[in-house]
């Protein structure tokens, strides 16, 4: 009984699930047949992305996205030429034999195809006073799996714990290898350097130029000479505006026929006002 079933019955299997590939690499998925009857069985594969399923092979030959750079490998494995970031997805490799008692059988394979990140968008402030905090960010959004960030200062890689170098030892910082953020809570004159970031995966890394950040001391004496002459002169302004108001150099009256009325003059002589009665 057991020699009939496998006689009679389409039986697949592959040597790899869950294969991967670099972008722009070839890759084989393997859909081996077993045990079969039927001389010349019915070879599909079809692609499931979100859900939805598309044929790519059927009627023998290729078809969909890969019609140009795909080929069956007899009997029925699947090879990809030139594999790109939209290839990765769910392949079913299905055959069926009509002259055997089981007459179908099917294989599901997952695709990763892994993208090398791009270079990587890095921000680093130019100056940054000593005591005050500093935030550098790197950031790539082209690389499969998601990029992990390493972050150098003056070509040495600075450690996630910076107790665990005597050349980072003093510095206090947090460092997200996940997010590509290093955070200064407080700089230090020694972590004054060029720095730049890179963004690393399976398939490969890709880094930003260094950029130079200045860290500088806060002069306490000159802001305050600065504060004590700009308060200076504006009290100077000040009582000069004060003087002048005193003197009367801001007070202009004129005056003319129609805004003075002279007093009633018994005797008919017309009587002027001087200035000195005003």
């Amino acid at each position: 009984m057991r020699c009939y079933i496998s006689t009679l019955a389409v039986i697949l299997k592959t040597t790899n699930p869950k294969p991967w590939v670099n972008e722009f690499e070839s890759i084989e998925l393997s859909c081996m047949i077993e045990s079969i009857s039927t001389a010349q069985p019915r070879i599909e594969w079809k692609k499931i992305k979100m859900g939805e399923p598309s044929y790519v092979y059927f009627g023998k030959a290729i078809s969909g996205d890969l019609e140009k750079r795909a080929k069956i490998r007899e009997p029925a494995s699947l090879v990809i030429l030139n594999a790109t970031r939209a290839d990765s997805a769910d392949y079913r490799c299905e055959v069926t034999a009509p002259n055997d008692q089981k007459s179908f059988d099917e294989i599901l394979i997952s695709l990763t195809v892994r993208v090398k990140p791009v270079v990587p968008r890095c921000s680093v402030p130019k100056s940054v006073p000593v005591g005050k905090p500093a935030e550098l960010h790197c950031l790539e959004g082209e690389g499969y799996p998601k990029s992990q960030y390493q972050w150098f200062r003056n070509k040495e890689e600075i450690p996630e714990n910076p107790k665990n170098s005597p050349k980072f030892i003093n510095s206090t910082y947090t460092l997200s290898r996940e997010l590509g953020t290093l955070k200064f809570s407080a700089v230090k004159k020694e972590d004054a350097g060029e720095y730049y970031c890179r963004a690393k995966n399976e398939a490969g890394s890709s880094e930003c130029g260094p950029q130079m950040m200045e860290v500088y001391d806060i002069n306490i004496a000159g802001i305050i000479l600065g504060v004590v002459v700009v308060v200076t002169v504006l009290l100077c302004i000040t009582v000069g505006i004060f003087c002048a108001y005193k003197r009367g150099y801001f007070t202009s009256q004129k005056q003319t026929g129609k805004n003075y009325k002279a007093p009633a003059n018994g005797d008919g002589v017309d009587y002027v006002r001087t200035e000195d009665e005003v």
